[in-house]
C-alpha cells in the first residue's frame, strides 16, 4: 500500500514551489553564473535524475543563457497551444515546446518568439524544429531548438489532453514543477523545489575546477593535482578502486 504523504509535508513542498515561482528574479541570480555541466553532475552528486534534451538541442546563437521556471505546450499542428499558454504565463516562465521532435516541420518562428517575449517569459526550448531564424536573432530572446527548416505544421491532430500540464523533451517528462537551464552545452531541467540545494552543490563544483584551473594556469599539472601516482598504487593494490573515489578522497572531484 502506498505511504501516506504528510499534509504539512505537502504544504512545505507547495510554498516552496510557490515561492521559487514568485521569485524568478532569484532564480535568474542564483543560476546566472552555473552552466549546464555544473547543473548535471550536481544533480548526478545529489542523486537527482539528469534530465537533459536530446544532443544537438542548442541556442540560435552561441553565449545564450536561459533559466526560468517551466511553461509547458505539446504542439499538434496549431498555434493556438502556444497563445494560450503563453496567456497564463509568469514573468521569466520558459515555454517549453513539445513537437514529439519532429525533423518534418518547425513549429515556432517570430510571431510566437515576439508574444513570448512580450510577455515577459525568459525564452523558449523547443523539443523539434523553428523557422524565421533571422527575425529570431532579431527579436533576441533565446530560443533552444533542435535545428531550423523553412516550411511549417501541415497538419492538425488532435489535441493532446496535457497540452498545458506537461511536455516531454525526449525521453522526459516536464511540468511546471520544474525549471529549466540552457547554455551553449544544451538544456537541462530540474525539480523547482531542489533549485537552491542543486545550486549549491554546482557552485561548489564550479569553484573547485575553478581552482584547478587556475592552478594548472600557473604550472601545476592536473596530474599533480589529483596525485595520479597515489591513484596507480592504490589501484594496483585494489583494482576496484575507481578514479573517482580517489577524487572524492582528496576533494578534487571533476566527475560525478
Amino acid at each position: 500500500m502506498p505511504k501516506a504523504v504528510e499534509p504539512a509535508a505537502i504544504v512545505h513542498n507547495q510554498e516552496a514551489l510557490e515561492t521559487l515561482a514568485l521569485h524568478s528574479e532569484l532564480l535568474h541570480r542564483t543560476y546566472l553564473d552555473l552552466t549546464t555541466p555544473h547543473v548535471a553532475d550536481a544533480c548526478m552528486r545529489l542523486g537527482i535524475a539528469v534530465r537533459c534534451a536530446p544532443a544537438g538541442t542548442a541556442p540560435l546563437w552561441t553565449g545564450s543563457h536561459l533559466v526560468g521556471r517551466v511553461l509547458p505546450a505539446r504542439h499538434t499542428g496549431s498555434v493556438d497551444v502556444f497563445l494560450e499558454a503563453i496567456d497564463r504565463a509568469e514573468p521569466g516562465d520558459v515555454l517549453v515546446v513539445d513537437n514529439d521532435g519532429r525533423q518534418d516541420e518547425a513549429c515556432v518562428g517570430d510571431l510566437v518568439a515576439l508574444e513570448a517575449s512580450r510577455a515577459g517569459l525568459s525564452g523558449i526550448a523547443i523539443w523539434g524544429l523553428h523557422r524565421d531564424a533571422s527575425e529570431l536573432r532579431t527579436i533576441r530572446l533565446p530560443v533552444f531548438s533542435q535545428g531550423s527548416l523553412p516550411v511549417g505544421p501541415q497538419r492538425l491532430d488532435p489535441r493532446h489532453p496535457e497540452a498545458q500540464t506537461s511536455a516531454m523533451v525526449g525521453p522526459h517528462e516536464v511540468t511546471a514543477e520544474d525549471f529549466v537551464l540552457g547554455d551553449d552545452d544544451g538544456v537541462v531541467f530540474v525539480p523547482l523545489a531542489r533549485a537552491r540545494e542543486v545550486a549549491d552543490a554546482a557552485a561548489s563544483i564550479r569553484d573547485t575546477e575553478r581552482a584547478q584551473a587556475a592552478r594548472m594556469l600557473t604550472g601545476t599539472p592536473f596530474r599533480n593535482q589529483a596525485r595520479l601516482a597515489e591513484y596507480l598504487v592504490a589501484r594496483d593494490a585494489n583494482p576496484d578502486v575507481t578514479f573517482r573515489q580517489h577524487l572524492r578522497s582528496i576533494g578534487g572531484e571533476i566527475e560525478e
